[in-house]
């Protein structure tokens, strides 16, 4: 789908009727790489990056540094991206022309072998950003994120220095995110090396209207990624019990920057927010 094209009512009802009365987490997954097996309706596909991480890597390097981070000896490396859920791997080959070395993972193998072939027959399309610094590596995985043998096969500390969520969230049931918050925290690198950067999306549906892909609020990023691992209360309307009084959790992560982006795709101009986390 290219970026242009903005999801019809149709494709949304469409979406939500292939999951509907789906309740199992592992069940939920499992239609997620039989839509890729199938690849007859990929309305989530448009076809190039988000411009807003374009944005973040090329004006933000005050909040998120560069491509390179010393490690213990004092030798420079490349940092690590992560992707999660990165369908044809757009914003992994958008990291690698950044300079970082970049990870794509999809919990099918079908969905990563498209990424494969989109790199091959298109890498050329994401030119290295500065010659000085070069193109980082790109690779992607099969894996399921809340499991531990994928990271395992990439060796290194088992962390990323770079964590990019856009339309991973909001896809997977609300019962799953004390799990993905919990994921989030494990895998991301200490601070301040280490950042998450959430493009929060869709903030411009109600959370009771369902999904996927399910509407989701700044507050619904704040609550679990400063509790992570935690079930936590919601209301009727979908949205989070707030307590003021609550400390965040151990592991938890502090939001450091929160922003609207001036570009993202259409179907989230003017309504999604770009947040930016790391280890307490």
């Amino acid at each position: 789908m290219a970026e242009s094209q903005v999801p019809s009512d149709a494709n949304r009802e469409r979406l939500r009727a292939y999951f509907s009365g789906t309740t199992a987490a592992e069940e939920h997954q499992g239609l997620w790489s039989k839509m890729w097996d199938e690849g007859s309706f990929l309305p989530f596909d448009r076809g190039v990056p988000n411009p807003a991480l374009e944005d973040i890597l090329t004006d933000r390097r005050d909040l998120i540094g560069n491509c390179f981070v010393e490690d213990e000896s004092g030798e420079k490396k490349r940092k690590r991206a992560l992707v999660p859920g990165c369908g044809r791997g757009y914003d992994v080959l958008l990291l690698a022309s950044f300079g970082y070395d970049a990870f794509g993972l999809e919990l099918g193998e079908t969905a990563t072998q498209k990424a494969r072939e989109e790199h091959k027959k298109n890498g050329h399309k994401y030119p290295v950003r500065d010659e000085a610094v070069g193109a980082g590596t790109v690779t992607f995985v099969t894996g399921d994120f809340y499991k531990e043998d994928w990271v395992q096969t990439l060796g290194g500390t088992g962390t990323f220095e770079l964590i990019y969520d856009y339309t991973f969230l909001c896809a997977m049931l609300p019962s799953v995110r004390p799990a993905w918050a919990l994921t989030m925290s494990r895998l991301l690198a200490p601070a301040p090396v280490g950042n998450l950067i959430c493009l929060e999306f869709p903030t411009y549906k109600p959370p009771s209207t369902g999904g996927p892909p399910y509407g989701l609020t700044p507050k619904t990023y704040l609550g679990h990624l400063s509790h992570p691992g935690e079930d936590l209360p919601y209301d009727d309307s979908g949205h989070i019990v707030e307590n003021d009084l609550r400390r965040a959790s151990p592991g938890g992560l502090e939001r450091v920057a929160h922003w609207q982006p001036e570009r993202t795709h259409a179907v989230g101009q003017g309504k999604d927010w770009v947040s930016i986390w790391r280890h307490l």
